[in-house]
């Protein structure tokens, strides 16, 4: 069991490296709390309980999008960076956004059969205000779309080796 937490360990490390590669060469926000814990899901799971690539980027645009709609209908404006005064219009509106934004995002994932439980972190993560505009939703996605390319093409590196095939006699 200790090799399968270091293998799981540097694998989620070398997904989550690439996207903080692409984020501290654009400068944009490439790496977001909820995609920890969707690089240690691909990370860890089995071949048979691995999420489809289709569940994990749904389930993360559900989310964003979902947050972006609920933040710009209900809590545009203000940010979760600090905590709002006690029964402040800002706070309720956050709050609202918030609540809105799980629950589309927890109905859309099970109509479309893309559940991704850290995606309800994601559609928090835009509908509180934290990276709400459109650009940064579209960043969401693309990260996330980054993250399950290098998925599989560490997964393939790890099935294909030189030793496994035949060698060749000329």
């Amino acid at each position: 069991m200790k090799r399968r937490g270091l293998e799981t360990g540097l694998t989620a490390g070398l997904l989550f490296a690439t996207l903080g590669v692409v984020a501290w060469g654009t400068g944009s926000a490439f790496i977001f709390p909820s995609l920890g814990p969707s690089a240690f899901v691909l990370a860890f799971a089995a071949e048979s309980e691995r999420p489809r690539g289709k569940r994990v980027v749904g389930g993360h645009a559900i989310g964003a999008v979902a947050g972006f709609f609920a933040y710009t209908l209900l809590g545009s404006g203000a940010t979760l960076t600090a905590s709002p005064p006690a029964f402040s219009l800002a706070g309720l509106g956050l709050v609202a956004s918030g609540l809105l934004s799980v629950v589309a995002t927890s109905w859309g994932m099970v109509a479309t059969d893309t559940v991704h439980a850290p995606a309800c972190a994601t559609t928090l993560i835009v509908s509180l205000g934290l990276l709400s505009t459109p650009n940064e939703v579209g960043i969401i996605v693309v990260s996330v779309v980054l993250l399950v390319s290098a998925d599989a093409v560490v997964r393939k590196a790890a099935t294909s080796s030189v030793f496994d095939s035949e060698p060749t006699v000329q």
